[in-house]
């Protein structure tokens, strides 16, 4: 079975984070809580993990995964960003909105969308998820934690572990999420689009 971390989830032990961001940097895939539903993360730089994690989606490389970064500064490593998409992300982070913006080089090729050159960012607004990528120093490879053939996110740390057993090596259990996908807003464009609207407010970016 997959190593079981039951946080606090306001006040997550250091410790804990700790042992699962030594498992995400060893190649590992986890389950962890964020803002929207749980998710399913990894290193950004390992291929291997990066395509554990599509096969337990069920998803091929036209899905837009996502990184999850802690703040905009970090953000902006991996995106081309004018002065009108910054002012838009501020007032969207962090809080439950994916972003789809250009691609910067520092994005492996294999992640961007394989036609576009497009990633989708965004920075979470829950406590476990930002000490979680505090304690492993640089953005996750993300993906909305749905078991293959449902269309719902899985909420239940308990059955995430028992239905993914030892194909995870991580679950992070802070209790359930919203368990609402996130709004997506593509960005790259010259006016912002709605892709979905989810558990994000589109008013709170100016978008009807």
């Amino acid at each position: 079975m997959s190593q079981y971390f039951e946080v606090h989830p306001l006040n997550p032990q250091p410790r804990l984070l700790k042992q699962a961001a030594q498992i995400l940097h060893a190649g590992g895939v986890a389950a962890i809580p964020t803002d929207s539903s749980y998710a399913l993360v990894c290193h950004l730089d390992d291929k291997a993990a990066a395509e554990q994690l599509r096969r337990l989606r069920e998803v091929d490389d036209k899905h837009h995964l996502t990184l999850l970064c802690r703040d905009l500064s970090e953000l902006a490593r991996f995106a081309r960003v004018d002065n009108r998409q910054f002012r838009l992300l501020k007032q969207g982070t962090p809080g439950p909105y994916t972003f789809i913006l250009e691609a910067t080089k520092e994005v492996p090729r294999r992640l961007s969308h394989p036609s576009r050159r497009t990633i989708g960012l965004r920075v979470p607004d829950h406590p476990v998820t930002q000490a979680l990528l505090a304690a492993f120093g640089e953005p996750l490879l993300a993906t909305t934690l749905i078991a293959p053939g449902e269309t719902e996110p899985m909420n239940d740390a308990h059955e995430i572990r028992g239905y993914f057993g030892k194909r995870l090596q991580a679950v992070v259990d802070a209790g359930a999420c919203p368990m609402e996908p996130t709004t997506v807003v593509d960005l790259t464009a010259d006016e912002p689009v709605l892709l979905r609207q989810g558990r994000g407010d589109p008013a709170r970016l100016g978008l009807a």
